[in-house]
């Protein structure tokens, strides 16, 4: 028969495991969405005290990968995210491979080899809703955000749910743009925006042409130093792993039409409306009428939310179903980006 000792030794031991065991089994994450009425973005933060994201994402990977295509936006929130190089290794835990940002069409820095600042635009500028890179060729499936430095005031990186979109205009725009797709125009040189040589990364006029011709770009030599371009996408895709459709452009973006009026008369009565920095029609070079550009507007601002930046903040977001932009700001305001995992017109579907 064992002693009094013995026993409460046995049941000390028995409690510690049990309580082992229970802790083992609570969550290491919180989910909710952000705010009510929308399942986006999801807001995942940490239920236990310094957790490791990086170690966390690495080992639910798949989990995150069907959260991403759920939700579309995840927003990692209050986690020990330090610096560049953790934003980094989470990207790597999180995806297959990295995307380089092609075909500048906005300023920004690279910070390391797969990081760049966002888009330095002047801080009192909007900077309209835009899926990643989808004028190109090829695109980021994922794109990430990191707040180095929250902005003092507003600078919002909105976002708006392009499957949504796509359901809210009307199905004789859907149907006209997925007939007649965009036809994207870009003049380079004129003084205003990238020269060709930033955009292509070289100086060799014969390289550009070669570039061209692979990404099925027409080209005109307005002079040495002054290049206009133009090609035509699709307005609409399939997404590759749900099969839903979504609006999937930068033809609202590089319209004309959407710059700020005053910028836009100015820009006109110095440069011409042909030699805008960029513009954009209908696939069969016709103008989009201003009713359709209002109404492309109109579904954009009806279906964006945004929320404040927070410190250390990552959003990771499905570049397929999901467009971003930026609001303006006042103070200092520091935003990374990275993307990964490329994916090309010539594979989609629309």
């Amino acid at each position: 028969m064992e002693s009094p000792k013995q026993s409460m030794k046995r049941l000390n031991i028995s409690a510690s495991r049990r309580k082992t065991v229970d802790l083992a089994n609570q969550p290491l994450v919180h989910m909710a969405p952000y705010g009510s009425g929308r399942s986006f973005p999801l807001v995942i933060r940490p239920a236990v005290e310094s957790l490791d994201l990086v170690g966390w994402a690495a080992g639910n990977k798949n989990s995150i990968e069907e959260l991403l295509k759920k939700h579309g936006a995840l927003l990692f929130r209050d986690f020990q995210i330090e610096d560049v190089s953790n934003f980094e290794k989470f990207i790597q835990a999180t995806s297959r491979n990295w995307v380089e940002y092609r075909e500048p069409a906005t300023p920004r820095n690279q910070v390391s080899t797969n990081i760049y600042t966002s888009t330095e635009y002047p801080a009192d500028q909007h900077i309209f809703l835009h899926n990643e890179n989808s004028h190109c060729e090829g695109w980021p499936l994922k794109i990430f955000f990191y707040c180095l430095l929250a902005p003092g005031e507003a600078g919002e990186t909105p976002i708006a749910d392009c499957r949504r979109i796509y359901q809210r205009l009307d199905p004789t725009i859907r149907a006209n743009f997925s007939k007649r797709k965009i036809k994207y125009v870009r003049n380079l040189g004129d003084g205003l925006g990238f020269s060709w040589q930033t955009v292509f990364k070289t100086s060799n006029r014969l390289e550009v042409e070669e570039y061209c011709r692979k990404a099925e770009m027409g080209w005109e030599w307005k002079d040495e130093n002054r290049l206009r371009v133009h090609y035509v996408r699709p307005a609409v895709i399939r997404h590759p792993d749900t099969g839903e459709m979504s609006w999937f452009n930068h033809g609202t973006f590089f319209h004309a039409s959407t710059l700020d009026p005053k910028v836009r008369e100015l820009l006109t009565k110095d440069f011409g409306a042909d030699n805008l920095p960029y513009n954009t029609y209908y696939g069969d070079g016709a103008e989009i009428e201003p009713s359709t550009m209002d109404a492309l507007r109109e579904a954009y601002h009806a279906e964006t939310i945004a929320f404040p930046w927070q410190q250390r903040d990552l959003l990771m977001l499905d570049n397929v179903a999901v467009a971003h932009g930026r609001r303006p700001y006042q103070g200092p305001r520091k935003i990374l980006v990275g993307m990964a995992d490329e994916y090309r017109w010539d594979r989609a579907s629309q």
